[in-house]
């Protein structure tokens, strides 16, 4: 996984700052209830270019998190993930902020940033065995976007979008159960 580059950090900070931008009057509004969610996911994860050996594989977890309304329009939120994978993943875990904007009464777009932790398979990536206690989990920061649309008072699917450090990509769907 690479470093943050100067045109990578300010196409992020564009991309987290536009809903802001898009929800500025609405920050003047009453905000509502925090929510609480939880979920299930199911999804694919490539790692990126490996000619030696695999390195994707799907993946299927759990989510939970918080959205804070902080106005009509405008949410914010923190989110935590655990994933078990197949092939290449033996597992990954992280953390991400969130801001969203709602879209309707049932909708919601949302860009996210946090750190993402990969345990990967050795064997498999390598295309070799590899000794008992080979250190196999790495981590980069996490970038995605993603949407959600309630489909019940209490339930939403959502679809979410994400990269490790621009070099992976992680594409997933759910369904959360929100308190």
């Amino acid at each position: 996984m690479k470093t943050l580059t100067p045109l990578k950090l300010a196409a992020l900070s564009a991309a987290a700052a536009l809903p802001f931008a898009l929800s500025a009057p609405a920050m003047a509004q009453d905000a509502g209830q925090p929510e609480v969610y939880v979920g299930g996911q199911v999804g694919y994860h490539d790692l990126g270019s490996n000619p030696i050996g695999a390195d994707d594989g799907a993946i299927y977890g759990v989510y939970a998190g918080v959205d804070v309304p902080v106005g009509p329009t405008l949410v914010l939120g923190a989110e935590g993930n655990y994933n078990l994978g197949s092939n290449a993943i033996d597992s990954e875990y992280g953390v991400a902020g969130k801001i969203g904007v709602n879209v309707g009464e049932r909708g919601q777009l949302f860009a996210r940033g946090g750190y993402q932790w990969v345990n990967v398979d050795g064997s498999k990536v390598l295309n070799v065995p590899v000794p008992a206690g080979f250190d196999d989990t790495d981590g980069d920061y996490l970038v995605g976007i993603g949407g959600q649309y309630k489909i019940g008072p209490n339930t939403a699917l959502r679809v979410t979008v994400d990269t490790l450090g621009f070099d992976t990509t992680r594409v997933a769907g759910g369904l959360s159960f929100n308190f």
